[in-house]
């Protein structure tokens, strides 16, 4: 779907960008970056401002993370690109949305247009002098670079804009520090950091003016020491130590979740998992379908830790719902590993709801960006997959219409008013299993809760008869359940049992 993108040639003063909320809208930069701009020069290559990126919201000023504390107040989004511009453009506007989410307040956004990032200074030294201007102009005390910096270009970048460099995977990992709950993703998110953070000790130190220190492992901040080698091995060695012992506890808290699931498969209890793109409106949906209340941000991440609530279809049927975490394009793979305790609950799953964000620029790419994900998870592919146009309220009816024409199964829904949920809940009725073992058999009156069962996650084929011995039930029911009753009945000659698949 082609979103159009409008470009303006006109006289700007650096520190008064218009920070407007237009979805497209490119001012192309002055190279020198000058406080007193009387032109603009036309060069391909120069930094080129994104509008629409810059936000007001009052946070937070800090950031508390179980590893180190970053302070993001003030900052300036910086990318590069070869050919696509509205791609970037479009990757500039998400990494603004993670800023937003991790309390910061956006600035600017500027991109580069060159075939490959400079392998010193990422934009190369000139446009990173450039860039120091426009901080300086505009008082940032944050640069956050859309992509995962090598430690060195970390390095070189900051000293000379001389404010905090971060990249985008440090940015995703102080979102996940923020929002996860459970023990579980606690540690998977330390882990990640801590995987993150050692391969870039070296230099780390020297630049805490301008970041913050933290704890690890109850010892003194790593940030805040100083750059000797004897030092960087102790801390290296702590990291080790440290990121051992979380594998190891991650590993004892598996069984416990697996447990669960395995408990909520016995049950016999079909499973509907909700996955998407950030902010795409799972939570939301979560919600409409179950009545649950459910955290719902506006925000990216707003959802780490697995949620299951209960639903039930037009027909009477319950049913599991699970929330996941949202997925971003170019995710590393350490920080989609930190999160396998979510992507787990799709292992189970009978159904996928797959919720995507029809008023969003680019919301193909994101389904891409989820599947791509899902690809990863062992049988994923073979569960059924019904995909959900979210905020169809808000969104361009003509994008709409297209989407509905590309996904020709999708159904549009808008949580806010509700229209559209019907008719998920009727299609998720149809995409459940149905009970395919038949079952025909006596039910002492005692085991009325095993009747009451077979009435709720089976199908009734003849009225219940009441004999002497027991409730005569002749239904559909699935595999466990029919397991259960020929273990406890099948051997009985007194107590009629009759069982086929």
């Amino acid at each position: 779907m082609a979103i159009s993108n409008e470009v303006h040639e006109h006289k700007h003063h650096v520190g008064d960008v218009d920070i407007s909320t237009r979805r497209g809208t490119v001012l192309q930069a002055d190279t020198a970056w000058q406080a007193n701009t009387d032109s603009i020069h036309r060069d391909h290559t120069g930094l080129q401002e994104v509008e629409g990126l810059a936000r007001g919201i009052e946070r937070e000023q800090g950031i508390d993370v179980e590893y180190r504390q970053v302070r993001l107040e003030r900052v300036i989004l910086v990318g590069v690109f070869s050919e696509n511009r509205p791609r970037a453009e479009e990757s500039l506007r998400e990494l603004a949305a993670l800023a937003d989410t991790a309390g910061s307040t956006v600035l600017a956004g500027v991109i580069q247009r060159r075939a490959l990032p400079d392998r010193a200074t990422y934009l190369g030294a000139g446009k990173a002098r450039e860039l120091a201007a426009m901080v300086e102009a505009q008082e940032a005390d944050t640069v956050i670079v859309d992509t995962e910096l090598a430690p060195s270009q970390r390095r070189a970048l900051e000293d000379i804009v001389n404010v905090k460099v971060i990249d985008r995977t440090a940015l995703i990992l102080d979102i996940f520090a923020r929002h996860a709950q459970s023990k579980e993703g606690k540690a998977q998110v330390e882990l990640a950091q801590l995987e993150y953070l050692l391969p870039r000790l070296r230099g780390w130190g020297e630049s805490m003016s301008r970041q913050a220190g933290g704890q690890v492992a109850g010892g003194a901040g790593i940030g805040s020491r100083g750059p000797g080698e004897t030092q960087l091995e102790l801390d290296r060695r702590r990291i080790r130590q440290r990121m051992a012992k979380l594998r190891r506890d991650i590993k004892k808290m598996a069984p416990a979740r697996s447990t669960r699931r395995a408990e909520r498969r016995r049950t016999g209890i079909p499973s509907v998992v909700v996955v998407g793109y950030t902010n795409a409106g799972k939570s939301s949906l979560l919600n409409r379908l179950t009545g649950a209340n459910v955290l719902v941000e506006n925000a990216l991440f707003a959802t780490l830790d697995p949620t299951v609530r209960k639903a039930i279809t037009p027909e009477g049927r319950e049913f599991t719902l699970s929330d996941t975490v949202g997925f971003v394009r170019n995710l590393p793979t350490q920080l989609v590993e930190a999160f396998r305790s979510t992507l787990e609950e799709v292992d189970g799953a009978d159904v996928l709801l797959h919720v995507v964000d029809a008023s969003n620029a680019d919301p193909v790419a994101q389904v891409t960006a989820v599947h791509e994900v899902l690809a990863d998870v062992p049988g994923a592919r073979d569960i059924p997959e019904i995909i959900v146009l979210s905020k169809a309220d808000i969104a361009d009816p003509v994008d709409l219409t297209a989407l509905r024409s590309r996904y020709p199964s999708a159904i549009a829904v808008s949580s806010h008013t509700g229209a559209g949920i019907d008719e998920l809940l009727a299609r998720i009725e149809e995409e459940l299993p149905h009970p395919n073992i038949e079952i025909d058999a006596v039910i002492p009156f005692e085991r009325g809760d095993l009747v009451s069962r077979i009435l709720e996650e089976g199908e009734l084929l003849e009225e219940l008869e009441y004999l002497p011995t027991g409730t005569r039930i002749h239904a559909r029911v699935r595999a466990n359940i029919a397991g259960q009753i020929e273990a406890r009945w099948g051997a009985q000659t007194d107590v009629p049992t009759r069982i086929r698949a």
